[in-house]
């Protein structure tokens, strides 16, 4: 089993605030996620900006997409996104030219999952060509103090099961790591876990630290 890897999603309102996470985090992390917020705030400047700055670092564009699959994937891919986004409650259609246009990219579509999804409609996914899922506790949901169970558990290993690399996101904290030992996550998703510590560089390898104990 591979060791996941470390994501910090940059949800930040404007690129400045953003640009000053990564000169903090970049070395410590593997992938950096131009989140959703700041897709809203600056737009693929955001992207295009990033890249500039990191041209060997894995940078996904947190669209969550839900139409204009081959119009956005353009976009976002076109200004060095290496991965994009799409809501799991988009068409199939959209999904599947996002995927398209990634692949003529050599980058990659990943599902997130919010809300209600079944994994008959994974199925799908996997028939399109699918091959990444982000398994989330959303921002809401964790601000109201929701908490991972073996429901998550559960339904992270039938994904995995199904042929999905599944990432994981919501509220964590190096702390929170142990609860999926044993399950081949590809990605932990942190935000304010890592830059909003005191010490985020410190918090980043405390991730790193955590890993390394429980996937060996």
């Amino acid at each position: 089993m591979s060791k996941p890897l470390l994501q910090v999603a940059l949800d930040h309102l404007d690129l400045p605030s953003a640009l000053k996470a990564t000169r903090l985090l970049a070395a410590e992390v593997d992938v950096l996620e131009v989140g959703t917020i700041l897709c809203y705030a600056e737009g693929a400047r955001a992207v295009e900006v990033i890249r500039a700055l990191y041209p060997e670092q894995t940078i996904l564009a947190d669209l969550k997409a839900a139409d204009a699959g081959s119009t956005v994937a353009e976009i976002v891919f076109s200004k060095g996104a290496d991965w994009m986004t799409v809501i799991c409650c988009a068409p199939y259609a959209t999904m599947e030219a996002a995927l398209k246009v990634a692949r003529e990219y050599k980058g990659d579509v990943q599902i997130e999952l919010y809300g209600d999804w079944t994994f008959e409609q994974a199925e799908e996914w996997r028939k399109i060509g699918l091959t990444q899922a982000i398994y989330h506790r959303g921002r809401d949901a964790a601000l109201a103090g929701q908490q991972w169970g073996e429901a998550d558990l559960a339904k992270i290993r039938r994904l995995v099961e199904m042929g999905f690399d599944v990432s994981v996101t919501g509220g964590l904290f190096a702390k929170d790591l142990g609860i999926f030992k044993g399950i081949p996550v590809k990605c932990f998703i942190a935000g304010r876990g890592l830059y909003g510590a005191d010490d985020p560089a410190q918090a980043a390898r405390d991730f790193k630290k955590a890993i390394n104990e429980h996937w060996v």
